[in-house]
């Protein structure tokens, strides 16, 4: 079983293959080679020397030839620019995302078409497809069978990239699974330039410290997922059987990974509960409207129906989702922050 990562690298990318370096499996086989491929390759990466681990460096659409070389049982194509660097760079997004997607799905046709294995391509889509039109306004929930229309570059990228495997599916060139992701909030490191960066920033920075803007009215709800409830999203939708009925994948119609709503307001009240005035007050709300349009354009409520069919559930709140961070990643966090002992959490 020979399966590659892109933006294997990237902070998910990392995460999943490290879990998959745990188990040393997937679908119940063995892994013979895990293929971590990135334009940037850290130099401390500890999964780098595992000796499963192969590396390729460089930019994707360049080292498809090389990730192809021999036959690929799967790819996890997490490789992607991101919300905000789309909107200020059209062809930098239509370049990393789509072009290099159908890059991607081409090499894997023509492994399939030259009697190679038919490669599982799980594509790593967003909640950025969905966005609400004065026509067709948006439900107060959405689901699976909610009409996408993005209102950003990056959200139409994904959404093009979406019908693209659900097509090369349909002819039998790849087998083709969606994961819709959330916007995943704590990620740790350095911020990006995700639109979304901030329902991050505003957690991981107070922690180590720093100071953090809020960029958008405290009254926005979002749809979050933690790091652990993504990966775990993304790998159970890679190992999948298909057919239909709970817990099967049905064509390539994509899932929405379960979300938790919350407001940026209580987001901000729990990062005060857990770790005092002192460390919540190093944020401030500085409304920017660019951002506000992107990330206010997507929606905040989900049905989360198809995703516990197939054994997913959201986190169960988001002061859960800040103590999974502090254990985490221990070493993020200030010296001398005064956290408080967990509370009991309804769900929990």
């Amino acid at each position: 079983m020979r399966i590659v990562i892109t933006g294997g690298f990237g902070f998910l990318g990392r995460q999943v293959a490290e879990r998959l370096l745990q188990t040393r499996t997937f679908r119940g086989a063995p892994i013979d080679r895990l293929v971590l491929a990135d334009r940037f390759v850290p130099s401390d990466a500890p999964v780098a020397g595992d000796p499963l681990v192969d590396v390729v460096q460089g930019d994707l659409a360049d080292r498809l030839d090389e990730l192809f070389a021999q036959p690929v049982d799967a790819v996890i194509h997490l490789a992607s620019a991101v919300s905000a660097e789309c909107e200020a760079d059209f062809d930098l997004g239509m370049g990393a995302n789509l072009d290099t997607t159908r890059a991607l799905l081409e090499a894997a046709r023509a492994q399939s078409a030259a009697g190679g294995p038919v490669p599982r391509v799980i594509f790593s889509s967003s909640v950025a497809v969905y966005g609400s039109d004065p026509a067709l306004p948006l439900p107060s929930v959405v689901s699976e069978a909610t009409l996408p229309t993005p209102k950003s570059s990056y959200g139409i990228q994904k959404f093009v990239c979406e019908q693209l495997v659900a097509d090369y599916t349909r002819h039998g060139f790849v087998d083709g699974r969606v994961a819709r992701l959330m916007t995943v909030s704590v990620r740790p490191g350095k911020p990006n330039a995700a639109a979304s960066g901030f329902l991050s920033g505003i957690v991981r920075e107070p922690l180590a410290g720093l100071k953090a803007v809020c960029p958008v009215d405290p009254g926005l709800r979002v749809a979050l997922a933690s790091p652990r409830r993504t990966v775990e999203g993304i790998l159970r939708i890679a190992e999948l059987d298909r057919g239909t009925g709970p817990g099967r994948l049905d064509g390539a119609i994509p899932v929405n990974l379960p979300a938790l709503t919350v407001s940026v307001a209580e987001m901000l009240d729990t990062l005060r509960r857990v770790a005092g005035d002192a460390v919540a007050d190093l944020v401030t709300i500085a409304p920017d409207p660019k951002v506000e349009a992107i990330v206010g354009s997507w929606p905040a409520a989900f049905d989360n129906a198809r995703a516990a069919a197939l054994g997913l559930e959201a986190d169960p709140s988001f002061e859960s989702v800040v103590r999974d961070y502090i254990a985490d990643h221990a070493e993020a966090v200030a010296t001398g922050t005064p956290l408080t002992a967990e509370q009991p959490t309804a769900g929990r």
